[in-house]
């Protein structure tokens, strides 16, 4: 069993995410306090799960790479071409070649240089037709649906979905199927990433002076929660 599961009588019963029980209730009451956070928590205030991860529900609401389109009840039922879970708003890219057909010279942060794939170029694949999908069958001419921004509704290819809940949503949004939608280039003061890193420090390991120095040997350390 892991350590979580070992500790779970201890906090049976307990809020151990941060999210508002109910209007104006952040986080309980001088006395009685519920998940002990009225704005973002730090990272390791409640337990993580099985894998490691911490805040994976409540805290802060996490931007989602896919564009967001409505599922209906009739999207659901059609079983032959249901959207379950589906990922949407993939623009295919290919490396930037030079006139051998190698790579160029990667960016200024070391990144490799990729280009965004033409119609044209997609005419001939067999997984993929088009160099954008955005609106596939869902607001392309295929599907005869048209999503007019600014005056039927708020969606558009600028509308990713974010989701997991925040210190300041209700318990419903901390279920990982509630998604909702803002525009990519919009700010929310709870809404950000989750991030789960490998290791710390610089990009090319303990020898980078760029970043934290780590002793080759550390002593194991045991994992305490309060």
């Amino acid at each position: 069993t892991t350590v979580r599961y070992e500790k779970r009588d201890k906090y049976q019963g307990q809020i151990m995410a941060n999210f508002k029980r109910g209007r104006g209730d952040y986080m309980g009451v001088a006395g009685r306090l519920n998940d002990q956070a009225h704005i973002p928590a730090p990272v390791r205030t409640y337990l993580p799960n099985d894998f490691g991860l911490y805040h994976m529900a409540g805290n802060v609401n996490e931007w989602c790479s896919d564009l967001y389109r409505p599922l209906t009840s009739t999207t659901l039922g059609d079983t032959e071409n249901h959207d379950l879970n589906p990922y949407r708003g993939n623009k295919f890219k290919t490396k930037v070649l030079d006139e051998d057909g190698k790579p160029v010279e990667k960016d200024s942060l070391g990144r490799v240089r990729y280009r965004a794939v033409e119609d044209d170029e997609a005419a001939d694949r067999e997984n993929y037709k088009r160099g954008e999908v955005y609106n596939y069958l869902d607001g392309d001419q295929e599907s005869f649906v048209l999503y007019d921004y600014g005056n039927t509704t708020l969606i558009s290819d600028k509308s990713r979905v974010f989701k997991g809940g925040s210190w300041a949503d209700r318990a419903y949004w901390l279920s990982p199927g509630a998604r909702r939608f803002k525009e990519e280039d919009k700010a929310d003061r709870s809404l950000g990433f989750r991030c789960a890193m490998t290791r710390t420090g610089g990009p090319t390991g303990n020898d980078d002076s760029g970043g934290n120095i780590f002793k080759s040997k550390q002593k194991p350390q045991k994992r305490r929660y309060k």
